[in-house]
């Protein structure tokens, strides 16, 4: 069996994240996002290379959104409302409760560029009415075959990775995800699992994240900076995220500061975010659920005012609300509308969307980029084709954002990685833990990822890949087979079988004239068999057998190879025994494979080493001395008989093959003590 996983989107780029991943039999879709740097068919995945025919019903099993962030949600409605696609959908509780703000937001700045609609804000309440939402850690039966559990991944509120398991094959699609804690947010949290499959995102691939405290420090020096100058400092971030992660920082600076200078978020999304945000504080970081008796971190003193928040579909929540969060409803805040733009006067204003790809930071950046008082800061990733990836990529002086409309950019900007994403440490933190059969990197750029490839291959040893959009990437899955076991086999795994025997040792303790002394000593081996051999008969019906059993399985005989060599060893003749047939007179053989095992025993370091009387053996090889003149096994004519050798004939298996020559090397090259 094999998996398969198509690439729709997130291949060797960042956005539109959407893999389908084929796996025993069921197809998942994992996200659904669309590609911020583009407005035309690039915007959204390649929905036709799932099914020819537009049935997507029957093309696939189920669709999992791993979070609400618009590059892994936004093509959803218009998946399923104007492709068709009506099966179920799974994501977290949050994720359900925030997307709709997401694509309503990004639904109303499409229709203020005048770029045409792509879905309704009906078709948005009829998406969400399709979604299954899921708890952390719950398993889900999706089927009868699959399962599917989601683990708390950080990165946003609600984000989750996704472990799928059809029979034996199992696999993790993280989405994004953040290994390190952040102030409003815990670390990603997954059990240690067997995967033949680990799809991960690589935005962060070769970037190793300096201290969370330098990166807060010089934001918010930069921001102190324009703010006491008479500046204004706009922050473009997406509604759900950055936005809070970054509030409770400068709430916390304004308060040690004594600082009465305004933050303002744009419009309503941000302020709905954060009632949500204080609905769901279970799902936040351990610090901010400890202080939540006390005070709820996203009750922002210097934020704007509420005059009205909606709240729908919140039955479905387990999470109590707290009395505490009434609060937020009294607070003094005021509206940030257009009318106060280039109102005088210094001010923080966070607005969405990030990246400034249209919509409000948009609106605000064209009047206050051509300032040198006023400061833009960039507090994450920018796709390729914003504006925000623009002004990341160098200070332009102007920026042509039609081809009637030129922005004067005079501005400060001010880069800082407070990105919700895993660095490559984390990433490899993240593979090294779970230990992948394979791996897939997804969501990042292509010389990075290829970076990241060759490390995960070369320290890790797993099998990496890094596809393109629109490519298939296939890899074998794992299949269990449910086997008999033979009585032989279980028998020789239970019962001890000891053999004993009696090899030579060298005490080197004892020295007399004649050298060391070889001492017998006793030899005990258990060969049971660990290991049996699979046999899948025409059945199906797998057996494991002990390897005793496999030839008469099959009505076969044993066959064995075995290797012989008849050769002369070097004597030490004395004068009273002229010749080696008086030696061979004086001397019983037994006396001379002593001496033999005397010699292998100081100059051999491997093997065991076993005196049997008239023969030697080590492994399969077996030395014995050779009394016959027309040996089969020595070379006609090489050797000549004389009085200073005597001849061994010896033999040994294939496998020990490398082991027979060293000895014979030895052999050749000492000589026997006749004295």
């Amino acid at each position: 069996m094999a998996i398969d996983c198509l690439v729709l989107g997130a291949g060797q780029e960042v956005g539109k994240s959407c893999v389908v991943v084929s796996i025993n039999g069921k197809r998942i879709m994992f996200d659904c996002g669309m590609h911020m740097g583009y407005t035309d068919s690039r915007r959204y995945p390649d929905f036709s290379l799932i099914s020819k025919t537009g049935d997507f019903d029957n093309a696939l099993t189920c669709v999992i959104v791993t979070h609400f962030h618009l590059d892994h949600i936004g093509a959803l409605p218009y998946f399923t409302e104007v492709c068709g696609y009506k099966g179920p959908i799974y994501m977290t509780y949050p994720t359900k409760a925030l997307a709709p703000l997401m694509l309503e937001d990004y639904r109303k700045n499409m229709d203020r560029r005048g770029e045409g609609e792509q879905f309704t804000a009906e078709h948005i309440a009829e998406c969400m009415k399709k979604v299954i939402p899921v708890d952390l850690k719950q398993t889900v039966q999706v089927d009868k075959d699959l399962q599917i559990r989601a683990y708390y991944a950080g990165h946003v509120i609600g984000a989750a990775m996704f472990y799928a398991k059809v029979g034996d094959a199992a696999m993790v699609y993280t989405g994004d995800y953040n290994m390190t804690p952040d102030r409003h947010l815990g670390a990603a949290q997954i059990d240690r699992l067997q995967l033949d499959l680990l799809i991960t995102e690589s935005t962060y691939a070769t970037t190793i994240r300096d201290s969370r405290y330098g990166r807060e420090r010089e934001f918010l020096k930069a921001v102190h900076n324009c703010v006491a100058a008479g500046g204004k400092v706009l922050i473009p971030t997406f509604a759900l995220g950055r936005a809070q992660e970054l509030c409770i920082l400068l709430e916390d600076y304004w308060e040690r500061m004594n600082l009465k200078i305004p933050i303002y978020f744009s419009a309503g999304l941000t302020i709905q975010a954060n009632m949500y945000y204080k609905m769901l504080i279970n799902w936040t970081s351990q610090k901010i659920k400890e202080t939540y008796a006390t005070r709820n971190a996203f009750d922002f003193k210097n934020g704007t005012n509420l005059a009205e928040i909606m709240i729908n579909g919140f039955h479905q929540f387990t999470y109590f609300l707290d009395p505490a969060i009434a609060k937020f409803l009294l607070l003094r805040i005021r509206n940030f509308d257009r009318s106060m733009i280039n109102a005088p006067g210094p001010c923080v204003l966070f607005a969405t969307p990030g990246m400034i790809v249209g919509g409000f930071s948009l609106e605000v950046f064209m009047q206050w980029a051509p300032s040198e008082n006023n400061l833009v800061t960039l507090p994450g990733y920018c796709v390729a084709g914003t504006i925000g990836h623009k002004l990341m990529s160098g200070k332009p002086t102007k920026i042509d954002l039609d081809k009637d409309t030129q922005i004067d950019v005079r501005c400060q900007i001010h880069q800082l990685s407070f990105s919700p994403h895993t660095d490559a440490k984390g990433i490899m933190d993240l593979v090294k833990f779970l230990s992948p059969k394979h791996a897939i990197l997804v969501h990042g750029e292509k010389p990075k990822m290829a970076t990241l490839k060759e490390r995960i291959q070369s320290e890790l040893g797993i099998q990496c890949y890094c596809p393109a959009n629109n490519e298939t990437v296939t890899i074998p899955s794992t299949h269990y087979v449910k086997a008999d076991a033979s009585d032989t086999f279980i028998r020789s795994c239970l019962n001890p079988n000891f053999k004993f025997s009696t090899c030579s040792s060298v005490d080197k303790s004892y020295l007399d004239s004649n050298g060391s002394k070889a001492i017998s000593r006793l030899s005990v081996s258990d060969d049971r068999v660990s290991e049996g051999i699979l046999v899948v008969g025409k059945g199906k019906k797998a057996k494991v057998i002990h390897q005793d059993e496999l030839l008469n399985t099959f009505g076969e005989k044993k066959h064995e190879i075995q290797f012989a060599y008849c050769f002369p060893m070097h004597m030490n003749r004395t004068e009273n025994i002229p010749s080696a047939s008086d030696l061979l007179c004086s001397l019983d053989r037994c006396t001379l494979i002593s001496r033999l095992s005397t010699i292998l025993s100081n100059e051999l370091s491997e093997g065991n080493i076993l005196d049997l009387g008239e023969q030697l053996q080590v492994e399969s090889f077996r030395a014995s001395v050779c009394l016959s003149d027309n040996c089969p096994h020595r070379l006609s004519g090489s050797f000549q008989n004389n009085s200073e050798s005597v001849f061994f004939c010896c033999c040994w298996a294939v496998a020990d093959e490398k082991l027979a020559w060293k000895i014979i090397s030895i052999m050749k090259g000492s000589t026997l003590q006749t004295t």
